[in-house]
């Protein structure tokens, strides 16, 4: 990877964790199409390995408003969708599916922006909580099923309850990709040049998250991660 690559991906890792600090998810909707597009390598093991030291920060500072009811139906509904998302991974190709995660990143945008209206009930939970595992592992996007659920709640609860699950789930995820043989030390490295921006955003987001305006952000961010998703799949489709 060249030093330019290097700069952008820590760019990258810098806003993406500044956004997740902030309203509780962004790092995969965002971050991870334009990483995909500097090195595919980043997704989805060194993502989900810079996102679990950055939700560990963020669950510690927000712990007291996590709905700890809630959190337990998501991680068996996280756990239950990680296994097939896994055998999913044994089963494609070394190189990175970029077909699939274009995929992944246009439907996290479309559920992000349906407009839908789903309580947090057992029911709900476990099965968002298992479609956030597939989509965290195979592309580390996890965050939309889970967020359509909170939507509604203060932002404290939603940056707690899902960074709770986030580092739970992360921690799942890396596991399986570890025994699937798609976590290893180049993985492990490109996580490390994540971390400095993890570090940045957590610092920086406590100061953004009671003030931020979630509509324009919001807007953004599904935005860029549109055209990011669909550039991907222009060029999977076109290779």
């Amino acid at each position: 990877m060249s030093p330019s690559d290097l700069a952008l991906a820590m760019l990258c890792s810098a806003v993406g964790f500044t956004l997740q600090g902030a309203v509780g998810f962004g790092m995969g909707i965002l971050g991870s199409p334009l990483l995909l597009l500097i090195d595919p390598r980043f997704v989805p093991g060194p993502i989900l390995a810079s996102t679990m030291v950055f939700t560990a920060l963020l669950t510690r500072r927000e712990h007291r408003a996590i709905d700890l009811g809630g959190l337990g139906w998501a991680v068996g509904g996280r756990l239950a969708g990680t296994i097939p998302a896994a055998a999913l991974l044994a089963l494609l190709p070394a190189e990175q599916p970029n077909l699939l995660f274009g995929g992944i990143v246009l439907v996290a945008v479309a559920i992000s922006v349906s407009g839908l209206h789903v309580e947090p009930r057992p029911a709900t939970l476990l099965a968002c909580g298992a479609l956030s595992g597939l989509m965290g592992t195979v592309a580390s996007i996890g965050g939309p099923p889970m967020a359509l659920l909170y939507q509604h709640a203060p932002g404290a609860r939603v940056r707690g309850t899902l960074s709770g699950l986030f580092l739970i789930g992360t921690i799942i995820s890396l596991g399986a990709l570890v025994l699937v043989g798609r976590f290893g030390r180049d993985e492990l490295w490109l996580s490390c040049a994540l971390l400095p921006g993890a570090m940045f955003g957590f610092v920086v987001s406590r100061r953004l998250a009671s003030g931020l305006d979630r509509g324009y952000t919001r807007r953004a961010v599904l935005t860029i991660a549109a055209v990011a998703g669909l550039i991907v799949v222009v060029r999977s489709v076109a290779s």
